[in-house]
């Protein structure tokens, strides 16, 4: 009966699916259900994109001559303040669509004041999309407008995506300046954290100062009663930042380059007006590149970095070859040659929109990069002409680190330098996340496996103290590979990056690799966190081999730990317990839950957890639990895994015979 009774349902549900089954999101909905598609994620990121539309629009008013000051509050209940004092937003009775321009503005996809042919009204704008404004409202638990032009003051309020109150106008003094000003909190129920972080808004207020020369963006920080203010302003813009960056470590003057261009990236497509501007120099400290796009920063690059990429090679590679300063028979530049010096800015504007996406952190365009890679081509040629010491140099230091790149690709005998180099701007290790204390007998650093973990450990640390460096794979087996190949795994190299204390090697090598120094350490705990699953001891049990392999003393000393993740998560009506074991559980149930019917569920892995539960279990210092390692089970584990998987047959099989029968419940033999 209950495999019929589940067939008809099935049938059923089948039935239903039709015609009317198809709907639509409307309004507010479509962003407060769906904010991953306009923001990216529905996490911090998002929020921080949701900011940063709003603030778009103050920047592009400001770019066209319409003020030089732009405010941004960040108040202690979260909430955010973005103030300009350009020609302020249209937000009356719109004749030409026949209908107030606020609805436009603020309750309608695809709206703006920045669709008009050949630069009506903004010639290069940061916000093409005509999203921003709507979305940022729609994603809000309230969203405040005041507006003053035309001799009005106009006043708007929402709350969740929907208006309350309609217009408020009234007559202000003529005299008086213009301008925007938009207060809202992001809603929690759109975004998963709100808690947008002050380095946030430093960061992001800094690098658009440098793109927006002479413009003043001042960040406002409530605590308590009082604001904190901070202002950034560079009035001769990327280049200046160029010289603040190098100081006094360039070895050829910063230089600023700028040409306008018109093209297509396809015939069909519109022509385009395309401003470049560049501002470099080369220096042997310093290493450093970013790439904006109408002054939007370009995390992930695109065509702009492409175009670096080829310009610069192939002008450097020419000038080598033509001055006879490549040895015979020498292979030729390659990017990373020129990166390793090279301290360079790049903000570009084009009429037309080319990102590759909402977020606005990529540009792909075709005629973007080949007009770029043209300008650095022309432009690298004639400066070689008119400042010959200065290319001498540059090109000589190029020369330098490509030879050195091919010496340690060939030789491997640069391992103290490449364990031991600093991580920063111009040694970055890929996903490492640092924490903002630079006092190391409180900074912790937690070892995890994998993106996913990353991300979830990411969003429930505490930032001031806590660093992540991610593990991609599984780890080599460290206790019997030799040095070369262990040294030429990416993963160990920048974890022994991270950890800044490099390693200590015993037996004919010390002489030559040996470069440990406890005093480098640059954290106080190193922990080990990866899931509670067969997969995850074995990574564990590979991290803390090459630990002990490398750098014992990290483990004599007691500064590795293993974090100890729950096995079962116990919930009744809305209270949860975690236990950790079998008997825990147990525990748990027969002196909290006697009589009653909770729900048992094994513990998720690291990256499928809550942020609150993380920080909870395995994060916060107060409820976690840390297992300190000692040298003895750094030993044993040692000794069994090479039992395990080391080359002494005879042992492995004595041991499975020994063994085998306590573990056959867990076989698949399926």
């Amino acid at each position: 009966m209950d495999i019929l009774a589940g067939n008809i349902m099935a049938i059923k549900k089948q039935e239903q699916y039709g015609n009317t089954s198809i709907s639509m999101l409307k309004d507010e909905e479509r962003v407060r259900k769906r904010p991953a598609v306009i923001f990216g994620s529905d996490d911090l990121e998002g929020c921080k994109h949701a900011v940063f539309e709003i603030l778009s629009n103050a920047i592009d008013e400001a770019r066209e001559g319409h003020g030089d000051l732009i405010i941004v509050t960040r108040y202690e209940d979260l909430s955010v303040e973005v103030e300009d004092f350009g020609r302020g937003c249209p937000v009356d009775y719109n004749e030409k669509e026949k209908r107030y321009n606020w609805e436009l503005v603020f309750c309608e996809m695809y709206a703006g004041g920045k669709y008009g042919e050949n630069g009506e009204n903004y010639e290069y704008s940061l916000g093409l999309n005509g999203l921003g404004s709507c979305a940022t409202q729609y994603a809000s638990e309230f969203f405040d407008a005041t507006v003053r032009r035309d001799g009005f003051r106009y006043d708007l309020h929402f709350e969740k995506g929907r208006n309350k109150g309609g217009l408020k106008k009234e007559p202000t003094d003529r005299g008086r300046k213009t301008g925007s000003v938009f207060h809202w909190r992001p809603d929690r129920q759109v975004f998963t954290d709100i808690n947008i972080p002050v380095e946030y808004y430093r960061d992001v207020l800094r690098r658009q100062a440098v793109v927006n020369k002479g413009v003043t963006f001042r960040f406002r920080n409530q605590i308590g009663n009082k604001f904190e203010t901070e202002e950034y302003c560079y009035n001769d813009g990327i280049k200046e930042y160029i010289e603040e960056m190098v100081g006094d470590n360039a070895f050829t003057m910063p230089v600023f380059w700028e040409a306008e261009r018109r093209g297509r990236d396809a015939e069909n497509r519109p022509e385009m007006k395309l401003k470049i501007t560049t501002s470099f120099c080369f220096s042997k400290q310093v290493s450093h590149t970013e790439y904006y796009h109408n002054s939007s920063w370009l995390e992930y690059g695109g065509s702009p970095d492409r175009a670096v990429r080829s310009g610069f090679v192939a002008a450097f590679d020419k000038y080598l070859r033509e001055n006879n300063k490549y040895t015979k028979n020498e292979n030729k530049i390659i990017y990373q040659d020129v990166e390793d010096s090279l301290v360079l800015v790049t903000n570009c504007f084009s009429t037309i929109g080319c990102f590759e996406n909402q977020t606005k952190k990529s540009v792909n365009s075709k005629f973007t990069q080949e007009a770029m890679t043209t300008f650095f081509k022309e432009k690298l040629q004639i400066w070689f002409i008119e400042n010959k010491q200065e290319a001498d140099r540059a090109a000589e230091q190029i020369l330098i680190n490509k030879r050195a790149r091919e010496s340690a690709e060939k030789t491997k005998t640069s391992v103290k330098k490449n364990l031991t180099a600093k991580v920063d701007i111009a040694n970055r290790v890929q996903k490492f996340v640092d924490c903002r204390s630079k006092d190391v007998d409180v900074r912790e650093l937690y070892i995890v496996e994998g993106d996913s973990a990353l991300g979830s450990v990411k969003l429930s640390r505490d930032a001031e103290f806590q660093g992540i460096m991610p593990v991609r794979g599984k780890i080599l087996n460290c206790l019997k590979a030799d040095y070369n190949k262990i040294f030429a795994s990416p993963i160990i190299t920048d974890l022994m990056k991270v950890l800044g204390c490099g390693v200590e090697i015993q037996g004919k090598k010390s002489k030559e690799l040996s470069s440990f120094d406890i005093d480098n350490l640059r954290w106080n705990k190193v922990v080990i966190c990866t899931d509670a699953d067969v997969d995850g001891f074995q990574i564990r049990t590979l991290i803390l081999t090459m630990l002990y392999r490398l750098c014992p003393t990290l483990i004599r000393d007691g500064y590795v730990y293993i974090a100890e993740s729950p096995l079962f998560e116990i919930t009744y009506k809305d209270k949860t317990w975690f236990a950790y074991n079998e008997a825990e559980k147990t525990k748990i149930l027969r002196e909290e839950l006697d009589g009653k019917k909770p729900v048992i569920q094994r513990s998720k892995g690291l990256g499928e957890n809550d942020p609150e539960m993380m920080w909870m279990t395995t994060m916060n210092p107060e409820t976690r639990r840390l297992i300190k390692v000692m040298p003895e089970d750094a030993e044993r584990t040692a000794h069994y895994f090479d039992v395990l998987l080391g080359d002494n047959l005879s042992e492995r099989k004595n041991f499975i015979a020994d063994n085998g029968p306590r573990y056959l419940d867990l076989a698949d033999i399926s």
